[in-house]
């Protein structure tokens, strides 16, 4: 048997995919729409219309951000699924899975955020120290760094073969690569979902701190030495959130 004549193509294709979901991202967060990822305006998007209008920014931004970081894995298994002639519908199929995954989270955050919305209006306690949520988003972050459960995902995340191997059986293939891509969607969860609700909380106009924090854990979850940023960036986010606290805080109003 013979490899198929070229799969040089997929880490071009893999490459205009992210390059045009920057691209449109970019032009996302000039557009007047930008403002429905920002847990700010959030409330101007309830009702299902225009949650499909943040569903769609939010999985735009995941795909931009989280796909470059799960391109080992997008590599290794397009590489073992080389002899098949379905191969693009089961490297399709483990995408889809994936992003299944990160749009069930934004579906939550959207949730979330509407019973937050809902205390701080209805809690005059809430309100009153609703200033404390930026610096209190950041410290959680700061704080998930330092867990077992995110060096947990990191080590299922940094060995993409060996996750394909205990998670593909090559039987019902088209439900096990989808399978796949939602345990590697879960796994990638448990590596970025604090990181990824600061960008929530900063919204898509800023392009450059996207960049930011999607090349901090792509290099965080695929680099050998990535494991070596996981505590210095925790340290980081903490300092972030305490002067957040400082400077957010009414001090006056508690002296007087």
């Amino acid at each position: 048997m013979q490899a198929p004549a070229n799969r040089g193509y997929f880490p071009p294709l893999m490459g205009s995919l992210i390059a045009l979901a920057w691209l449109a991202l970019w032009a996302w967060g000039e557009s007047p729409h930008a403002r429905f990822l920002s847990h700010h305006h959030l409330d101007e998007v309830r009702g299902g219309g225009l949650m499909l209008v943040f569903l769609a920014g939010w999985t735009l931004m995941t795909f931009a951000m989280m796909l470059p970081t799960s391109l080992p894995l997008m590599t290794s298994f397009h590489t073992l699924t080389r002899w098949r002639t379905d191969q693009g519908r089961l490297v399709a199929l483990l995408l889809v899975g994936y992003f299944c995954v990160w749009t069930l989270f934004g579906v939550m955050i959207y949730v979330g955020d509407w019973i937050l919305h809902h205390a701080v209006e209805h809690n005059t306690w809430i309100q009153a120290n609703a200033w404390a949520l930026g610096a209190l988003t950041v410290t959680l972050a700061g704080l998930y760094q330092f867990t077992p459960l995110k060096y947990h995902c990191l080590d299922k995340c940094r060995s993409p073969l060996s996750f394909i191997m205990e998670h593909w059986r090559g039987r019902h293939d088209q439900a096990q690569a989808f399978r796949l891509g939602v345990h590697h969607g879960l796994f990638c969860l448990g590596c970025c979902w604090s990181l990824m609700l600061l960008m929530f909380a900063i919204g898509v106009g800023n392009v450059g701190w996207m960049l930011a924090l999607a090349t901090v854990m792509a290099i965080e979850k695929n680099m050998p030495w990535g494991r070596w940023i996981s505590a210095p960036l925790g340290v980081l986010l903490l300092s972030w959130g305490l002067a957040l606290f400082i400077s957010t805080a009414p001090w006056g109003a508690a002296y007087w």
